[in-house]
């Protein structure tokens, strides 16, 4: 899969018309996923401004300090039509962003996450245009994933489970979660990420917690371990998937339990994605069953959040959300039960909605895993 594919320079045209339809002048994009995803440059986030102006009409044009620009000119975002311009320090590069809208403007869509030391200097800079989220004309293109996207997703899929695979090797009693982490994250870019967004080795009471992280606490006999890992590809997509493991002896009988619960409730929200099926019934469908035996209060969080260039994005599969769902959404399916100061599990797995059901891009078994 080339990047020609993932970063296809009709974006940025199918980006142009939605600016205007939303009533926007233009996007104005710092470094991060929505300059990624419009250009395939993975900017660098620096004090030295970097941005994309994309014009509801006329050449887009990508603003990047002197000694990056031979990274952008590398990158894909040539290949799409924007043309690049740079700036030397010393130097003021905000009229290098006028220049680029070319006259007045009375709104622009400023990138989510921009730092503010930029929003500030863009407001001075453009007084009389109004800022709004640059996500009121992204979240829509996003996501709608193309298959190139959700390819890049099943691939980042395979190789997550590879380390899942491998779990063995490392996840045995005595030794710390942290030092468990350290093993788990070089085999992540063993298995291909180039960058290890996060690993969670969260062991006995410690996987209550469901964002515990790691600790040097020694992993005890028959206790459950929740591993949730995941990175980023050379793609810039990602990778996020959870199992849960019993290590040097049997579980506890109440942990084998509910987390028999557990897995009917992952499978039967796996089951319900399909298009036309909002959010909320997905979790809903996570819900009930741990619901009715009595778990409810010990589900903690929502039951899944989108995927892609962020870890974390659009839809969120919560209850509320009663966006129907549609081929292309990408997203986790990730329920757990968490018993305070006792343990606790999670299952996850990323799936994307299809025409006509769901498909899993973590194929690994979800049952409890003994080693």
């Amino acid at each position: 899969m080339g990047f020609d594919e993932l970063y296809p320079p009709e974006r940025l045209a199918a980006a142009q018309r939605a600016v205007a339809v939303a009533g926007m002048d233009a996007l104005l994009l710092s470094p991060g996923s929505d300059l990624r995803y419009l250009t395939g440059y993975d900017a660098h986030a620096g004090e030295r401004l970097t941005l994309l102006v994309l014009p509801a009409e006329g050449e887009p044009t990508l603003i990047v300090p002197t000694l990056e620009r031979p990274a952008a000119e590398a990158s894909p975002a040539p290949a799409t039509g924007v043309r690049i311009v740079d700036h030397p320090d010393g130097t003021d590069p905000y009229p290098l962003v006028t220049a680029a809208l070319g006259g007045p403007v009375g709104a622009v869509g400023l990138a989510d996450r921009m730092w503010a030391e930029q929003v500030l200097a863009l407001r001075a800079v453009l007084p009389d245009a109004r800022q709004r989220l640059a996500s009121a004309v992204l979240r829509e293109l996003r996501i709608h994933k193309s298959a190139a996207e959700v390819e890049a997703l099943a691939e980042a899929g395979a190789a997550i489970d590879a380390v899942h695979a491998r779990m063995g090797e490392w996840l045995r009693p005595g030794r710390t979660e942290a030092a468990v982490a350290t093993d788990i994250a070089a085999a992540i870019r063993a298995a291909g990420h180039v960058t290890v967004d996060f690993v969670i080795v969260a062991a006995g009471p410690n996987a209550a917690s469901p964002h515990h992280g790691t600790s040097d606490r020694p992993i005890g006999a028959g206790e459950p371990v929740v591993v949730d890992i995941g990175g980023t590809m050379p793609s810039g997509y990602r990778s996020d998937c959870t199992r849960t493991y019993s290590t040097g002896g049997p579980a506890p009988a109440e942990f084998v339990d509910y987390y028999a619960v557990l897995h009917e409730a992952q499978r039967a929200a796996v089951a319900a994605v399909r298009p036309g099926v909002s959010a909320a019934a997905v979790d809903a469908a996570a819900r009930e069953p741990i619901t009715a035996a009595g778990y409810g209060d010990a589900f903690l969080h929502r039951t899944g959040h989108g995927i892609g260039l962020d870890g974390h994005e659009e839809p969120y599969v919560v209850a509320g959300n009663d966006r129907p769902l549609a081929a292309g959404m990408t997203f986790s399916v990730e329920p757990g039960i968490y018993l305070a100061g006792r343990h606790g599990a999670r299952i996850e797995d990323i799936v994307v909605c299809t025409t006509d059901g769901v498909r899993r891009l973590n194929t690994t078994p979800t049952e409890l895993i003994a080693l």
